[in-house]
């Protein structure tokens, strides 16, 4: 039993088998793409990650990715740090923006992250996760959770070695993406180190996967084979939020919905118009780009108008752009 334990804070969650739920993914899981997803089914949002030492420091960008919305509930927000001085004093500006929980993230790979000894570069030293994570949960006034990786590198302590301890630490629920810290996003996620974790009676925490999920057949899939109580849904949701609707479809039965081109140009009109409100022209049209090809993946002869939509310097020429495409695949 981990030596920091202490009373955990119960998640609220909707009544479901499986819930399905947005990944936080850094300039992608902003307000405005977090409330098309939630139109479309998702379950569960969080936002994307913070740093401690910026909300410490009243940075705009960061304050304002904790901008929440009552119809986006349940929301969390994700915070990262290496410093467990500045983690918990950041803890008091994140409740202020009174999200349902606060999450952990243990998993980030990247290395300006990672490379500074957060995210999943903590992997490294276990007994200081434990340590940071208890020390967030005993100051917390809301239910913390925590997002990490199956290990470090496939020679260290993998997620079911510490998985129970997190849990002992009060966590209210855990995610664990099916990769380790080396691999990236390399390679294909292995779901089997979650599956374990859910398997082990001694779990009582929902536990969530992540992974790899870009249709609603896997996400379908992987509640069957590894017992997950809900999926996180990341790169697969990027630019398609119908993955929602979608994995709602396939659980209840029902067949897939086909998504015409007018709804595809009409819902990535309504997401730019949106990112333009929240964060600027500039800003939003350079961070659309990202979705694009996902908003219209698999049309026929489309990289003319890719190339045109991740071009264009404005919001005016990119809603050109996608006039022409609702004219052209009509």
């Amino acid at each position: 039993m981990c030596i920091f334990a202490v009373e955990k804070m119960e998640l609220k969650l909707p009544s479901k088998d499986c819930i399905i739920g947005l990944s936080p993914m850094d300039d992608i899981t902003d307000l405005p793409f977090r409330q098309l997803c939630k139109e479309m089914g998702a379950d569960l949002l969080i936002t994307e990650f913070i740093a401690s030492e910026a909300l410490n420091r009243d940075a705009e960008k960061s304050l304002r990715k904790m901008r929440l919305t009552t119809e986006q509930r349940p929301i969390g927000i994700q915070i990262f740090g290496a410093d467990e001085e500045e983690l918990l004093r950041c803890l008091d500006v994140v409740e202020q923006a009174e999200p349902d929980f606060v999450d952990l993230n243990w998993g980030c790979p990247v290395r300006k992250v990672a490379g500074k000894g957060a995210g999943s570069g903590i992997l490294q030293d276990i007994p200081k996760m434990l340590k940071i994570t208890a020390s967030m949960v005993r100051r917390s006034h809301l239910p913390v959770t925590v997002k990490t990786r199956i290990a470090y590198s496939a020679d260290t302590m993998p997620v079911t070695d510490f998985a129970e301890a997190l849990q002992d630490c009060g966590i209210a629920a855990l995610s664990i993406h099916g990769r380790t810290k080396t691999q990236m996003y390399g390679g294909a996620a292995d779901w089997t180190m979650i599956g374990q974790v859910k398997a082990n009676p001694r779990i009582s925490i929902p536990i969530f996967g992540n992974g790899d999920i870009v249709s609603a057949a896997q996400a379908v899939e992987s509640k069957r084979r590894y017992g997950v109580d809900g999926i996180l849904i990341g790169r697969g949701a990027i630019g398609n939020p119908w993955i929602f609707e979608q994995c709602r479809r396939a659980f209840a039965g029902l067949p897939e919905r086909e998504v015409g081109v007018g709804e595809r140009v009409e819902v990535c009109r309504r997401h730019l118009r949106a990112a333009i409100d929240f964060k600027g022209e500039r800003t939003a049209v350079f961070e659309m780009r990202k979705h694009y090809g996902n908003y219209f993946k698999g049309l026929y002869n489309f990289k003319p108008f890719r190339l045109a939509l991740v071009a264009t310097p404005t919001a005016e020429a990119t809603f050109e752009v996608l006039d022409r495409i609702a004219e052209h695949y009509a």
